[in-house]
């Protein structure tokens, strides 16, 4: 298996043995239990679906109630799917933890960046603005120009404006994990991680 769903604890630190501190992300990750495993024969192509964090069958539609039903699987709050391209022996039924990482393995997070809203150009792309002196008039945080003359008379498709800012599938590679909780199903990732707190990330290992 090379995928795992957790929710985002918040941030704290770590001391190793020489006392150097590395601040790290709490995960809860797991127990992820496999819903439906798809495969090339029955869905065209090899994945697993897995389900985290128990409910109550009256807390899900109804479509998904009788998902779950059809493959005898409890009622989960969250549902992903993995594809696998090794591990395909995995069937239903089985469940997964924390205990499929190890300290210092390299791992790819994905998870949804925090909402800033409506930003303008200098927080949203980082432009510097004018200056603050004489002879600026209210445009202090503006974007300047934004196209050209009567040619070709029109804005250009992508030009970094104003306008909604995060809550954006946003994925990175090569994090560090630092500690490994298996009773509490606790990861320490390095780092920062995307999301605010109790946002859902998924895992996989890299490969």
């Amino acid at each position: 298996m090379i995928g795992l769903i957790g929710k985002k604890i918040g941030m704290s630190q770590v001391f190793n043995e020489e006392g150097k501190v590395t601040p790290v992300t709490v995960l809860e990750c797991g127990p992820c239990r496999v819903i439906q495993r798809k495969s090339v024969e029955t869905d065209g192509y090899d994945s697993v679906q897995l389900g985290f964090e128990k409910i109550e069958e009256k807390r899900t539609s109804k479509p998904l109630a009788g998902h779950y039903k059809k493959h005898n699987s409890p009622t989960y709050r969250y549902v992903k799917e993995f594809r696998l391209k090794l591990y395909k022996d995995i069937q239903e039924g089985e469940e997964f933890n924390v205990s499929m990482f190890r300290p210092n393995e390299l791992i790819e997070l994905t998870g949804t960046s925090k909402g800033r809203g409506f930003a303008g150009v200098m927080k949203r792309h980082g432009m510097h603005g004018f200056k603050a002196s004489h002879g600026v008039h209210e445009s202090y945080r503006g974007g300047g120009s934004i196209g050209q003359c009567a040619t070709p008379s029109r804005v250009h498709k992508g030009k970094k404006m104003p306008g909604r800012m995060g809550t954006d599938r946003v994925s990175v590679k090569n994090e560090r994990v630092i500690k490994v909780d298996e009773e509490n199903n606790l990861l320490f990732v390095a780092g920062a991680v995307p999301g605010h707190r109790n946002s859902i990330v998924t895992l996989k290992k890299e490969i």
